[in-house]
C-alpha cells in the first residue's frame, strides 16, 4: 500500500464540505444537466447540474481532482456555463475527466462497462453493494461487520452504494439507518446512481433487457433517481452502476453524457470471482442476495489478521478511481 494512501482517504472524508451531513432538498423543480466552470478562489469546480428548490438557485458540482460533490447555493460562485465538450476541454487531464476517458474506452461489452477495479498495489478492496428495488429488507450484516471488523483500524468505514429510486421509496426505515450510521461516523456512504426503475426480465436476452429495454426513459432513469437522493439528503457522487451491470456502448455513452462514470467490478461475490489487490467488489445488500454476503463476510474473518496490522483496509471508491485515473494520464 502507498505509504500516503489511508491518510488521504481520511482526509477526503473529514474534509469534505457535506461529508457527514446534506440538507433535504424537497421542492425541486426545473432540475436539469447543466455543464459550467465554478470558481470560488482558490479551487475550481466543474457545474454538472442545476435546480430550484423553494425558488432558490443550486448547483450540484464536482471537484474535477478528487471527484467529491457538493450542493451549493448558485450565488456563492462565479459561474460560467459551457457545453460538454468545452467543459471537458476545460477540465482535460484532471483525474474526473480522464475517469470518464476510461470509461468510455470499455463501453464496447455487453455486461461490465467502465471501470471495473482500481489500482493493482492497493492491499485491500473498494466495496460496492448493490441497493436493487426488493421486498425484502436492507441486508443490515454487511455494516454491523464492517463497522466491528474496522472499528480499531479505520473509522468512518467508507463504502459505496448503489441505490435506485425504487428502493428509497420503499425502504425508507432502512435508509435512514443507514444515515444515522453515517451521521455517527460509523461509516462513510458514497451514493451510486443505480437507475430510478432498475427494470428487469427473466426472458428477455440482455441486448433488450435491463436499461436496454426498448422505451426506457434514460433521463427519468438518472435525474428523478438524483432528485429523490436530495430529497432525502443523500449527496449524489459522479458514479453509475448499470442494473444487471447491462449497457451497450451508445448507453455507456448516455451516461457518460450525464457526466457520470460508469463503475463495474471484477469480483462479483455471488459469482464466485475472487477479490484481488484493489478490487471493486460487487455485492447485493438488498436482502437478494445472501451468498454474497456471507461470502464478504467470511472474507472479513480471513483478512481479521491483516485490518488489525492496516495491512487490509475498504477504499472509499472515489479516491481509488481519482488515483487510477491521476496514474493513466
Amino acid at each position: 500500500m502507498r505509504p500516503t494512501r489511508y491518510i488521504l482517504t481520511a482526509l477526503i472524508i473529514l474534509f469534505s464540505a457535506n461529508a457527514f451531513s446534506q440538507a433535504n432538498y424537497t421542492r425541486i423543480t426545473n432540475y436539469k444537466v447543466f455543464y459550467g466552470w465554478a470558481h470560488l478562489y482558490p479551487q475550481d469546480w466543474m457545474v454538472l447540474r442545476s435546480f430550484e428548490n423553494g425558488n432558490r438557485p443550486y448547483y450540484l458540482m464536482v471537484n474535477p481532482q478528487t471527484l467529491q460533490t457538493k450542493v451549493t447555493e448558485a450565488g456563492f460562485y462565479q459561474v460560467k456555463p459551457l457545453s460538454v465538450e468545452q467543459a471537458r476541454k476545460l477540465f482535460a487531464n484532471t483525474a474526473y475527466v480522464n475517469a470518464l476517458q476510461s470509461a468510455e474506452k470499455h463501453s464496447v461489452t455487453i455486461q461490465d462497462a467502465g471501470i471495473e477495479r482500481g489500482l493493482p498495489e492497493e492491499t485491500g478492496i473498494s466495496l460496492t453493494a448493490d441497493l436493487c428495488p426488493s421486498h425484502r429488507p436492507l441486508d443490515r450484516r454487511i455494516f454491523v461487520d464492517i463497522i466491528k471488523g474496522f472499528r480499531t483500524v479505520e473509522q468512518p468505514v467508507p463504502v459505496a452504494l448503489s441505490v435506485s429510486g425504487l428502493w428509497m421509496l420503499h425502504h425508507m426505515a432502512d435508509l435512514n439507518w443507514l444515515k444515522d450510521l453515517q451521521a455517527k461516523r460509523q461509516i462513510y456512504i458514497t451514493w451510486v446512481n443505480h437507475s430510478y426503475n432498475h427494470r428487469v426480465s427473466a426472458t428477455a436476452p440482455l441486448k433488450t433487457n435491463f436499461l436496454l429495454e426498448p422505451g426506457t426513459n434514460i433521463n427519468t432513469e438518472v435525474l428523478e433517481t438524483e432528485k429523490l437522493m436530495l430529497a432525502n439528503g443523500l449527496l449524489p457522487s459522479v458514479f453509475f452502476r448499470f442494473p444487471g451491470l447491462v449497457s451497450d456502448q451508445q448507453l455507456v455513452y448516455k451516461i457518460t453524457g450525464f457526466g457520470l462514470i460508469p463503475i463495474g467490478t471484477d469480483a462479483w461475490l455471488a459469482k464466485g470471482q475472487q477479490p484481488q489487490a484493489g478490487s471493486i467488489v460487487l455485492i447485493h445488500g438488498n436482502g437478494n442476495e445472501p451468498v454474497g454476503v456471507n461470502d464478504f463476510i467470511n472474507l472479513l474473518k480471513q483478512k481479521a489478521p491483516s485490518i488489525a496490522k492496516k495491512q487490509w483496509l475498504l477504499y472509499d471508491l472515489r479516491e481509488t478511481v481519482e488515483e487510477d485515473a491521476d496514474v493513466k494520464r
